[in-house]
């Protein structure tokens, strides 16, 4: 990324420039190291490293500190995630009716990996351990929207809702 392209939201700030204003903005709040991750992700939409670099210099921590923190909390992610994020589960419900094929399914239609992202940045493909629908297992969910009883056939049909 080109770091003096202005970005689409932050009236032309780039990314940089709204992180480091965020982190002066709650210089004085405790703990900021990880509200300022929970920023940086959702401004990069993930952690890259340089994000991280960014927060270290800032707070004067050292970067191993702060990739402490960014691997240790699941809710960061530090690598990007597509526009649409595809969780399939894994629970035993999902599992033992076939949640493991579906997952494995999903991976050769998307050409990826579990825990990665498609090429275009359309989709990303994780297992979690419950989704809460036990009652209509196996059962993924693609942003909001959760689909159950699923058997494979149907995994095209709902990959084509989404752009």
């Amino acid at each position: 990324m080109n770091k003096q392209s202005p970005e689409c939201c932050g009236g032309g700030e780039t990314k940089e420039q709204q992180l480091l204003a965020w982190i002066q903005a709650h210089r004085e709040e405790k703990g900021l190291a990880l509200p300022a991750l929970q920023k940086a992700q959702e401004l990069y939409g993930y952690l890259p490293v340089e994000a991280q670099r960014i927060v270290a210099r800032a707070l004067d921590k050292p970067l191993t500190e702060i990739y402490g923190i960014a691997t240790f909390y699941s809710q960061f992610s530090l690598v990007p995630k597509g526009r649409n994020c595809i969780s399939v589960c894994l629970g035993t419900a999902c599992y033992v009716k076939g949640g493991g094929r579906i997952y494995e399914l999903l991976q050769q239609k998307l050409g990826i990996a579990g825990g990665g992202c498609t090429e275009d940045g359309r989709f990303s493909l994780d297992a979690c351990r419950c989704l809460g629908c036990c009652g209509m297992a196996p059962v993924i969910m693609i942003n909001d929207d959760v689909y159950g009883n699923l058997t494979g056939d149907e995994l095209d049909a709902i990959l084509s809702k989404y752009e």
